[in-house]
């Protein structure tokens, strides 16, 4: 499947992220040279998409629009192509609420949706994977997680399997705990939908915390046979924690191909003393 348009929701408080997040969105804190929502449109962009929209809090948009387009410097590298803009979320109602206020602007056509607090490893891009897996429906990344995972991510009831990475998606329970927990595949943060999903999205009810859960449109989508899942080799990196976000930043800047070489002699040097 041919997929131009990506979705990032961007609109989160970034309260695990404080005092960081104060005054600045998580969505901006830099990681590396970059902030972390330019790292999700890199990626974006590296699956096909040549439109993507940002899912923000009142008075973010005009940061990430000086940040993208900015008429005085110019497209970023990379990106002259892409139009990103910004969408405003007016009220935090939960990450479905936040995918379907990009329903206007994304139409009819498929679209990727990237959580800006998960970002992929060098070279551990999944986007194109799950548009090779994708046939007339929906597609979300999976991964196989521990016990201690159950009550924080949501958790899909599997299928048959197409393959060794792809297997239908019957529905899924966000946070459904050990107890209620229908297997250990849970989501991670890339998608890729149809606009199936805004259908889903107009008929659930606010589901944990009082939320419109994506994860419940997800289950809907499921139901109706129309939803696949793509079982990723590797984790994403978590920025949306103190400890996560040092870790991504490690790696990510050990990796760049500017900076890399130099910061991993000074790791290697201050490690050495430990």
């Amino acid at each position: 499947m041919q997929v131009e348009v990506a979705v990032i929701p961007a609109a989160g408080r970034g309260t695990r992220m404080r005092p960081a997040t104060r005054a600045l969105p998580k969505a901006m804190l830099p990681i590396v040279d970059r902030p972390a929502v330019q790292w999700a449109v890199e990626e974006a962009v590296r699956a096909g998409a040549k439109e993507i929209f940002v899912v923000v809090d009142p008075g973010v948009g005009v940061l990430i629009e000086r940040h993208f387009n900015s008429q005085e410097e110019g497209p970023l590298p990379g990106l002259e192509e892409v139009a990103v803009h910004a969408i405003v979320q007016d009220v935090p109602r939960g990450l479905g609420d936040a995918v379907r206020t990009a329903a206007n602007a994304v139409g009819s056509r498929p679209f990727f949706t990237l959580l800006v607090d998960n970002l992929v490893y060098p070279d551990g891009d999944v986007l194109p994977h799950m548009a090779g897996a994708a046939r007339a429906g929906s597609v979300v990344c999976l991964r196989e997680l521990g016990t201690e995972y159950l009550a924080r991510y949501g958790f899909i009831v599997p299928g048959g399997w197409r393959d060794e990475r792809v297997v239908e998606v019957l529905g899924a329970i966000e946070k459904p705990g050990v107890e209620a927990a229908p297997s250990k595949l849970g989501l991670i943060g890339r998608y890729l939908f149809t606009e199936a999903i805004f259908t889903a999205l107009d008929h659930i009810e606010p589901g944990v915390g009082g939320e419109i859960q994506l994860t419940d449109a997800i289950h809907a989508v499921g139901e109706a046979g129309s939803c696949l899942g793509y079982v990723a080799s590797d984790d994403l990196l978590d920025t949306g924690t103190p400890s996560g976000y040092l870790e991504a930043s490690t790696i990510l800047g050990a990796s760049h191909p500017d900076f890399g070489p130099r910061y991993r002699a000074f790791i290697t040097e201050f490690t050495g003393g430990l």
